[in-house]
């Protein structure tokens, strides 16, 4: 029997939905796919996705770490730099890094200290 994982589905940590909705759906781009809460006054559990990624985003202690850096494959991250600038988010204007291990690398903070580091492999 041979061994196949899947892709993994990260724990964000977050504190507020507001400030999530705006830099998630507004800004990256991502899908607002379900939430659920115990009860109304309890903490919020949500999946959002795009283009193949889900992330989970937490207002739960314990399930996540605030400050969590996320390495996501991407390709197309010319497009997807173009797209993130052309929104002019007051909170970031994320670069393109060309890393010496061969990946060009788009970094952005959600407004709870977690870094999304989308990453295109560049061939050769």
């Amino acid at each position: 029997m041979s061994l196949t994982l899947g892709p993994a589905t990260p724990f964000l940590r977050m504190f507020d939905e507001a400030k999530a909705r705006e830099f998630y759906v507004d800004f990256l781009g991502f899908s607002w796919d379900w939430e659920h809460r115990f009860a109304p006054d309890m903490p919020l559990f949500a999946q959002i996705s795009r283009a193949g990624l889900k992330l989970f985003l937490t207002e739960h202690h314990g399930d996540g770490t605030p400050g969590t850096k996320v390495h996501i494959n991407t390709t197309g991250i010319d497009g997807l730099h173009a797209e993130l600038i052309g929104k002019r988010y007051r909170y970031a204007r994320p670069g393109i890094e060309d890393m010496p291990w061969g990946e060009r690398v788009v970094s952005v903070a959600d407004p709870f200290g977690n870094i999304l580091v989308f990453a295109e492999r560049v061939a050769g």
